[in-house]
């Protein structure tokens, strides 16, 4: 990783993803660069600078010389703020990607830290026992405990959640990112395992998921009103939602809760645990969020 020093003459600096590298080495003419993507992780806008003595042209003279990355390849690591362009410049606020925690009226979270996964009916069953709260079962998905729901729209109290989100503004495809050594994704009733679109060499498994494709995992919020199971304040677009299917390795083995992860007591069992990170983003605007997973087993 080294600086760009951009106080001079522009220079461009790019690399290919991991999905691009890899269409690359096939070298049967599956490679082509269709999108790409800008990105502002460096900048703080907190140095523009109206004030400035020496007028109009210096206000974003030090954003202009901020040294920005060079290019690298880690997708983990880069590009976590991605620049929208929107044509129209009469928007008052912009869509955002919220956690529903009270889609069923209730907290859903683990003490509002994390999502419990149970990797084994042996820890469903504890973990059920015990009254351990936002427990999914990752042995046998949708047989009764919760699930992971993200919503969108424009959190403002501004406008109704009456109007409809403009065309431009609504999420129809989300991004989902997920370790794939520890659990895969399903849907909420557990019958239907989404398409993972690709692996990469670090096993994050990305899954793209479409409204009007994957149905049972995106959906449109048509629900109008200010009630206690809605997060987003104002107009609302869609909602993703998914649970999670535990690997055979985490149902089988104890390798890698003893490799990657420690223990913990829960009322009075001990259990393993592996904590993770689950991304969403939407593929329209850019916008992610990171979901704090914690997978368990019973000891």
């Amino acid at each position: 990783m080294a600086f760009l020093d951009n106080s001079g003459d522009i220079i461009l600096d790019a690399v290919l993803t991991d999905t691009g590298r890899m269409r690359l080495a096939r070298g049967d003419g599956s490679f082509k660069i269709s999108k790409f993507a800008f990105a502002d992780d460096e900048i703080d806008y907190g140095n523009y600078d109206k004030g400035h003595a020496s007028g109009s042209a210096y206000y974003d003279l030090q954003i202009l010389q901020t040294p920005v990355l060079e290019a690298f390849t880690n997708n983990t690591s880069s590009m976590k703020n991605k620049l929208l362009s929107i044509s129209r410049t009469n928007l008052l606020y912009l869509p955002v990607l919220e956690l529903n925690e009270v889609y069923d009226g209730s907290t859903t979270m683990h003490g509002d830290d994390y999502f419990l996964v149970a990797v084994d009916e042996d820890t469903q069953t504890q973990l059920q026992t015990d009254s351990i709260a936002g427990r999914i079962f990752g042995a046998t998905p949708g047989s009764g405990a919760g699930y992971v729901r993200v919503d969108q729209g424009l959190d403002t109290s501004d406008i109704s959640p009456s109007n409809l989100l403009d065309a431009d503004l609504t999420e129809t495809q989300y991004i989902v990112e997920l370790d794939n050594r520890f659990a895969s994704l399903i849907d909420t009733a557990g019958t239907q395992m989404a398409s993972v679109s690709f692996i990469d060499d670090d096993q994050i498994a990305s899954y793209y998921m479409s409204l009007g494709t994957d149905n049972l995992f995106v959906k449109n919020n048509e629900e109008t009103a200010t009630i206690g199971t809605q997060v987003i304040s104002g107009p609302r677009g869609t909602y993703l939602q998914f649970s999670f299917q535990a690997s055979i390795d985490l149902n089988s083995s104890t390798f890698l809760f003893t490799q990657l992860g420690s223990t913990v007591t829960y009322g009075s069992t001990s259990y393993y645990y592996l904590d993770s990170v689950v991304r969403v983003t939407g593929a329209t605007t850019g916008y992610k969020i990171d979901i704090p997973v914690r997978f368990a087993k019973k000891v």
